[in-house]
C-alpha cells in the first residue's frame, strides 16, 4: 500500500471499524480478520488495537469479556448508541467530502 493510501486510511479507519461493528459484535481479530477480506490487507493488527482502545475510551461501544478455549477472556465491542452517531456523522461527512471530491478534475477523466 502507498504511502497516500496509508495516510488517507489514518482519517478514515475508526469509520470503517465503527461500520464493521455495526454489522454485528466482533472480538479484535475478526475485526481484522474482516478487513482483511475486504481488501485491506495492509493494515497492523496493532493498529486496529489501538483504535479499538481509542474508541472504547471514547465510549462509541460496549465492551464484554468472553471467555476463550484459547487463552485469556476475549473482548468483544459492540457498537452503542454513541457509536451508532458516530458513525452517522462518518458517513454524512465522508458523503459530503466524496461530492467534494467528484466535482474536482481527475487526470483519469481526460484532464
Amino acid at each position: 500500500m502507498g504511502t497516500q493510501m496509508t495516510e488517507m486510511l489514518k482519517g478514515t479507519l475508526e469509520g470503517i471499524v465503527l461500520s464493521i461493528l455495526a454489522e454485528r459484535p466482533a472480538y479484535g481479530y475478526e475485526i481484522t480478520a474482516e478487513l482483511r477480506e475486504r481488501g485491506f490487507t495492509d493494515i497492523a493488527e496493532g493498529t486496529i488495537y489501538a483504535l479499538l482502545i481509542r474508541i472504547e475510551t471514547k465510549k462509541l461501544v460496549a465492551v464484554d469479556k468472553v471467555p476463550s478455549a484459547k487463552g485469556p477472556p476475549r473482548k468483544v465491542f459492540t457498537l452503542n448508541d454513541a457509536g451508532r452517531a458516530q458513525l452517522r456523522d462518518f458517513w454524512s461527512t465522508w458523503n459530503e467530502l466524496v461530492s467534494r471530491i467528484d466535482n474536482l478534475p481527475h487526470e483519469s477523466k481526460g484532464h
